[in-house]
């Protein structure tokens, strides 16, 4: 398995799992909204951030950016369709967007929902590797000799 796909697959279930509960947690207590879409919002983020400076420690120097674009474009897509298609049934409720909303804007923003935070990851970590002093080269002090 491709290394992208993964990320996708994890994440994608992550969003329907998190938007499954939003959707739920929606129903029983409305009035904490704002709370509860900032809680999978910020959950989705972190992730993200999270996954992208490990990859960049696993992979100096390697571009990282078309896997996470990759892993974010098919995450996006293939949440809207299983939101979509989870929104047909009876007793889950995600919102009643249609196949249209779900497979373009909603995939669209959990695309850059999931790239932008990743590649921020990939850039602090190889910023903070470069300024570390175990990757910098190491240089000797001149040894003092004693005259003779």
């Amino acid at each position: 398995m491709t290394v992208w796909v993964l990320r996708a697959a994890v994440l994608g279930a992550l969003v329907v799992g998190l938007r499954v509960l939003l959707g739920f947690a929606m129903a029983s207590a409305p009035t904490y909204g704002t709370l509860w879409r900032t809680a999978c919002l910020v959950a989705i983020v972190a992730v993200a951030l999270a996954w992208g400076a490990r990859d960049a420690r696993a992979v100096a120097g390697g571009d990282l950016t078309v896997r996470w674009l990759s892993a974010g474009l098919v995450a996006g897509l293939s949440s809207g369709a299983v939101c979509w298609a989870l929104d047909q049934l009876p007793g889950v409720e995600l919102g009643g967007s249609g196949a249209l909303f779900e497979l373009t804007s909603a995939a669209s923003f959990v695309t850059l929902l999931i790239f932008l935070p990743a590649m921020a990851g990939v850039g602090y970590r190889r910023m903070r590797s470069r300024r570390s002093p175990e990757t910098a080269p190491v240089t000797s002090e001149p040894e003092l000799v004693a005259a003779r």
